[in-house]
């Protein structure tokens, strides 16, 4: 059956099958009770920890990775992730400053600072599962079918614990537990757009998957650093949160390199 699908059609189901892994990974929010302060922020940390690991392991070395594979020599590849990254943070700073990002600072509970701060969060997640929806459709879109399914496997187990993070970002806003699943999986199915034009244009611009990865990285890391982390150390009591951003990063560090 697989085998009479085109390259661009498995492409978009690799890639969609990889992003429907970040409502799995959704699931346990299903079964919390609405957390308190406390606890929002430690799954706050925990979810900047796993979006700070994702930057690095899964965009900013594999876009090095492309680029040499590429024939770009190790200082050219660095320079350009380098270029890439900061250009990220920089258009996600000016939307920050500049673009009506308080009119998405909604939330049933909490302040309107923080529901800003966590929106951004969410924007970038969602964001950054564009260029690796891309990576899943380029695979397939080689014509390599165990390089395709290999890729959308290590993507979509990476993406359950992105899932958990979404959700329990929006649990920090004071939303419901299915409002908080339903938001996990809508920024996963980002990713069978981004597998549908990365598995189309893989012959036409081998050259723009890696500066897509710098670019969604770039705006996690300012996002993650710059708002969230410095909102749970500000409003945390203890080491709650602290803990909960190491045990994000350790994890989703864990995973990408295993599953490397």
């Amino acid at each position: 059956m697989m085998e009479t699908l085109s390259p661009i059609a498995l492409g978009a189901l690799g890639s969609l099958a990889a992003g429907m892994m970040t409502a799995l990974g959704a699931v346990p929010m299903l079964f919390f009770r609405r957390p308190g302060e406390q606890t929002q922020r430690v799954l706050l940390g925990f979810a900047a920890g796993v979006m700070l690991a994702a930057s690095f392991f899964s965009l900013i070395i594999p876009g090095v990775a492309v680029l040499q594979d590429g024939g770009a020599g190790k200082g050219t590849a660095a320079a350009a992730m380098a270029a890439a990254v900061l250009i990220g943070a920089t258009v996600i700073g000016l939307l920050n400053r500049f673009a009506p990002v308080d009119m998405l600072a909604i939330g049933p509970a909490g302040s309107r600072d923080l529901a800003r701060r966590i929106w951004l969060f969410i924007i970038a997640i969602t964001l950054h599962n564009f260029p690796e929806g891309a990576a899943v459709g380029v695979s397939f879109g080689g014509g390599d079918m165990n390089q395709g399914l290999a890729t959308a496997l290590g993507i979509g187990i990476q993406n359950m614990p992105e899932g958990l993070a979404v959700s329990a970002a929006m649990a920090s806003l004071g939303y419901g537990r299915w409002p908080a699943f339903a938001a996990a999986t809508a920024s996963g199915l980002v990713e069978p757009i981004g597998g549908l034009i990365g598995a189309s244009v893989v012959g036409l611009l081998p050259g723009a998957l890696p500066w897509g990865l710098g670019l969604a990285a770039g705006a996690m890391i300012y996002v993650v650093t710059a708002e969230i982390i410095p909102e749970t150390r500000g409003r945390a009591k203890g080491e709650g949160s602290m803990i909960g951003l190491m045990i994000g990063l350790v994890g989703m560090m864990f995973l990408d390199i295993a599953l490397g």
